[in-house]
């Protein structure tokens, strides 16, 4: 058995999503860090694109791709209400106290 160029992306999006998931449950990562979302959104990226690199039928993966949409999906939502967030603190006058 050989890797192929799609076979290593997988692996390095599987890193992403375990690694990120663990840093959340060890209490180094909150759910909400850019860098949860982020590494959770590659991570489904590199995943999708290991899935379709050797060319396979769509009726073969539609579970698994639709679930790495879903990841995708998700985590976009993340990044954009954390942005959203980050930006209202941002605007939020300081209290001269």
């Amino acid at each position: 058995m050989s890797l192929q160029w799609y076979d290593f992306v997988g692996l390095a999006g599987v890193g992403f999503v375990l690694v990120s998931f663990f840093l959340l449950q060890a209490g180094k990562l909150a759910g909400d860090a850019l860098g949860y979302q982020l590494a959770n959104l590659f991570g489904a990226v590199f995943i999708l694109v290991s899935i379709f690199g050797p060319s396979p039928d769509f009726r073969d993966v539609i579970s698994t791709t639709i679930m790495q949409l879903a990841w995708i999906a998700i985590s976009l939502y993340g990044l954009w209400r954390g942005l959203k967030a980050r930006a209202a603190r941002f605007r939020k006058p300081k209290d001269p106290a």
